[in-house]
Formats: structure tokens, sequence, C-alpha cells
């Protein structure tokens, strides 16, 4: 059996390059911002996230795991709350 891919950043460019594509042209066909695209590895993007795993043809959730399941910020943390 075959153990599951590990994606990272070198492992995504590598399997986007082995298809004929860059990171600028999915942008590009997609009608968003290459510059912010690129940004996809150090700021979260739901939409560029989805773009390359829909390209890729993988879940987002499993080219990117640390980002997913998504939470929302927790305004005032359970601690603070008062009771009264």
């Amino acid at each position: 059996m075959a153990k599951p891919k590990k994606w990272d950043r070198h492992a995504i460019l590598g399997e986007l390059r082995r298809r004929g594509m860059t990171l600028t042209r999915l942008a590009e066909l997609n009608n968003v911002s290459p510059g912010g695209f690129r940004t996809i590895w150090t700021r979260p993007n739901s939409k560029s996230e989805e773009i390359i795993a829909k390209f890729l043809d993988v879940p987002a959730e499993e080219l990117f795991p640390d980002r997913y399941p998504k939470t929302r910020a927790t305004v005032l943390a359970p601690q603070y709350h008062d009771d009264s």
C-alpha cells in the first residue's frame, strides 16, 4: 500500500509544473490577480486554494491541511464571559 502523498509548497509547485502550469497562468485563467495569488504560501486565501485544488484534482483540505477545518475567531474567550 502506497503512503499518502504529503503536500507542501514544493510538491504543489512541482505538480503544477509537471502539468504545464504556473501559478501566474493559473491565476490569469481564473481572473485572479497573479500577485495576490502567489501570496498563497504566506496568507490563507480560500479562493486561490480552491483554484489550485480544482486544477490538481485534490481536495484543498489535503493540500493545505494546516488551514482546515476553517474556524472562526473567538471574540471573547469563555473565561472572560460575564455570568451575571
